[in-house]
């Protein structure tokens, strides 16, 4: 009998491994975030951190990312970024992550994230006007710029009443959808600024 529950358990955590095996290859790239300078100078979100895990997907990649430690029930915004601090340079908006009951949060998001990931534009063109309030109303034609790497990712309140609430500064910025953001939570500063982690993936 022993020996039958023994054969039982082993073969059950050859499942588990062999699933964990398919659905995180041996190809993963895993790393951490960290609170930003703005919540460390702040002396807010003291628990706060983040990890992410880069699977390949063949022409492209998965970025799944786990966050914790941040105020309950709370929306916060995702981007891909040039640099982990201000002012950030070129950013890119992946989508919004919802903290649950006790401030834990995951998104997922498939793109390029890797090492060739850029902005470019070639040449200065009209863009469409969406939003006009100030202080950040969108720009109507783009700046022309060479190719420009954006290794790191930020993580920021959706908004300056949700940061306030959680203790730290309602300082108001452009990084949501409608541009009325609050303070970068979660950063990859722990990269050097010119070497993002997005750097380390072929």
């Amino acid at each position: 009998m022993k020996r039958r529950i023994l054969s039982l358990a082993t073969g059950m955590i050859g499942l588990v491994v062999g699933f964990s095996t398919h659905a995180y290859g041996a190809d993963n790239i895993i790393f951490p975030m960290v609170r930003s300078s703005a919540v460390a100078t702040a002396g807010c979100l003291a628990t706060a951190k983040g990890r992410v895990t880069i699977s390949p997907l063949g022409p492209v990649e998965n970025m799944h990312v786990e966050v914790s430690g941040l105020p309950p029930n709370t929306g916060f915004d995702f981007f891909v970024i040039q640099l982990p601090d201000k002012p950030f340079g070129l950013s890119w908006y992946q989508g919004d992550i919802h903290t649950d009951s006790k401030g834990l949060g995951v998104g997922d998001f498939t793109g390029r994230f890797s090492l060739e990931t850029f902005i470019v534009a070639p040449g200065t063109g009209p863009a469409p006007v969406v939003h006009t309030a100030p202080p950040f109303p969108d720009a109507s034609s783009n700046p022309a710029t060479n190719p420009v790497h954006t290794f790191h990712l930020g993580l920021w309140f959706d908004s300056t009443a949700a940061a306030a609430t959680a203790g730290c500064p309602n300082t108001e910025t452009p990084f949501n959808g409608d541009h009325t953001a609050g303070i970068q939570a979660l950063s990859t500063r722990n990269f050097p600024a010119l070497s993002g982690p997005l750097n380390k993936i072929p």
